[in-house]
């Protein structure tokens, strides 16, 4: 027993976290393996790419503007009833998707259940801050980051099975039954076992802030400077992002299969899952900052790693690196809450990601036309916007002493 209490405070497992990460994996699974096939339904339904194409819009868009209505309902109403009132939201898109099979249903229930990741993530980066010391908040954010690799790795299969048994309509509509029903233990294992601390919740209720423009006065220089950094990284990733694909298969010189572009895939999420214990352990003992910068240059170097392949091998080390842009990315989370204002933290963390997504969703626009003059213009310039963003947080970026 002596052995097990120590393994759970190595990674940070108390109650409240232990919830947390199975919540994440009950609505992340569903989420994974209904979600994920909606373009297929919408097809079968009788829509065309203009329908698959706002579903994809209205889930980058969602996805912004969710952000900080979910931290100031977690700030206001404390993480374990906002994460009740997320989880809820999440269940009436199901079902109105599982009643109505129509196009129109899917556009509606798609406002309540496609943007849940976006709408929990600034409760649960809260209940990290509040339920873990700040020796062990990268911990608390990489399990949270390790364990959403599960239903990411598994949804989609059981997911295909559905519809491989019963067809495409049918199947994805069962699969959504089966989200909801998930979601629905989720909701009351989160209920019994989060621990909810009355103090915490009445003050940062007191000091919730609704008007974002009046928490972004609140927002620290060096949180400032960290989103900039971050904005900037994030055009590198964005700008080419979907072209990734579009680049292996098609335009190298010995183009990869679909099959090997799984295998890249995979070895991309290895690389990521080997590396976050060990990083996140270090990074609680010593400095945040080295581990950022470390992570800003994997992802610089990535679209011109991607120039330079051409053929499958090449690509195993570009993916490697890939993967290796997770290297501090839990790290850097925990810089957001470190360098948060106390009681503000879920406020903070969603204001900082409407912030950053609002404007790098105009990457994807402006990578599609750099990808019409040449692949080599998008790659080149992905890479110039990490560069900058690496070198303005190596020179500007600052941390809060471990």
């Amino acid at each position: 027993m002596t052995s097990l209490r120590r393994l759970a405070e190595f990674f940070g497992l108390k109650q409240s976290i232990v919830a947390l990460l199975g919540m994440v994996i009950l609505v992340g699974m569903g989420e994974r393996m209904a979600e994920r096939f909606l373009p297929i339904y919408l097809m079968a339904l009788g829509g065309g790419a203009l329908a698959i194409g706002l579903l994809n819009g209205l889930q980058n868009l969602l996805g912004a503007l969710y952000s900080f209505p979910g931290g100031y309902l977690a700030d206001r109403l404390g993480t374990k009833r906002a994460l009740l009132v997320f989880n809820l939201l999440a269940m009436t898109g199901y079902v109105i998707v599982i009643l109505v099979p129509s196009i129109w249903a899917v556009m509606a229930g798609a406002f309540f259940f496609l943007t849940w990741s976006a709408i929990s993530l600034p409760a649960t980066m809260g209940l990290v801050a509040r339920a873990l010391p700040k020796t062990k908040r990268t911990m608390g954010v990489t399990m949270h980051s390790l364990i959403r690799r599960i239903p990411m790795s598994l949804g989609p299969l059981i997911g295909g099975l559905f519809i491989d048994t019963w067809g495409e309509r049918t199947g994805v509509r069962l699969a959504f039954v089966a989200a909801l029903a998930m979601a629905v233990i989720a909701a009351v294992m989160q209920q019994i076992m989060i621990k909810d601390d009355q103090s915490a919740t009445a003050a940062s209720a007191k000091t919730a802030e609704s008007n974002p423009l009046k928490l972004f006065k609140l927002m620290s220089p060096a949180l400032r400077n960290l989103l900039v950094a971050d904005v900037l990284i994030r055009f590198c990733e964005q700008i080419p992002y979907a072209f990734v694909v579009i680049w292996c298969m098609k335009m190298i010189t010995s183009p990869v299969h679909a099959f090997q572009f799984g295998i890249l895939t995979t070895v991309e999420m290895a690389t990521a899952v080997l590396v976050y214990i060990p990083v996140a352990y270090f990074a609680d003992k010593t400095q945040k900052k080295p581990f950022i910068v470390i992570t800003f240059i994997n992802f610089t170097l990535f679209p011109l790693a991607l120039m330079l392949c051409q053929s499958f091998w090449p690509l195993v080390l570009a993916f490697i690196l890939r993967g290796l842009k997770e290297f501090g990315e839990p790290t850097r989370k925990a810089l957001i809450m470190d360098l948060a204002p106390v009681g503000r933290e879920a406020g903070m963390f969603g204001l900082y990601y409407l912030i950053r997504d609002t404007i790098v969703s105009l990457a994807a626009f402006g990578g599609a036309a750099l990808w019409m003059i040449s692949p080599a213009t998008n790659l080149l310039t992905a890479f110039g916007f990490g560069l900058i963003g690496t070198v303005w947080f190596s020179l500007r970026g600052k941390e809060v002493a471990a």
